[in-house]
């Protein structure tokens, strides 16, 4: 589901781009879970090395049209997943948090800047890139 679905909403956003702007950009979502191995969510890093795959492979088929593509590598955030994933697993989000160099949680917001960031013209020369923004949890 999660390959599945980052690949049909970037098919629909690179035909919405080539009908109307032309140009534009394109970030998906991965984890920093798909930068290592995790033995308590084997499939779901596979799956987000699939969309850093898929981020850089069409990176490099649409760059000539104009078109980029990157993605986000979140690190520990308060999510539904996390809250989820804590119910089997105790203290998770501490455990987190202790690995963590910034000794925190990322806030959604800055997620969602760093996104920004990525589709604005000021990052208009990177493309194919997965960028972490995990407190240097994967440093």
């Amino acid at each position: 589901m999660n390959l599945k679905g980052v690949w049909l909403a970037m098919v629909a956003e690179i035909a919405a781009i080539r009908t109307t702007a032309g140009t534009g950009a394109i970030v998906n979502n991965s984890s920093v879970g798909s930068l290592m191995g995790n033995p308590e969510l084997p499939a779901y890093g596979a799956m987000k090395r699939a969309v850093n795959s898929l981020t850089e492979s069409a990176a490099v088929t649409y760059g000539p049209e104009g078109i980029r593509v990157n993605a986000i590598a979140p690190g520990h955030t308060p999510t539904e997943m996390i809250r989820t994933w804590e119910k089997g697993s105790p203290r998770l989000r501490e455990r987190l948090t202790a690995h963590t160099p910034l000794r925190r949680a990322a806030d959604p917001q800055e997620i969602a800047q760093a996104a920004a960031w990525l589709l604005s013209d000021r990052s208009s020369y990177v493309t194919g890139t997965v960028l972490r923004v995990d407190g240097a949890a994967r440093a």
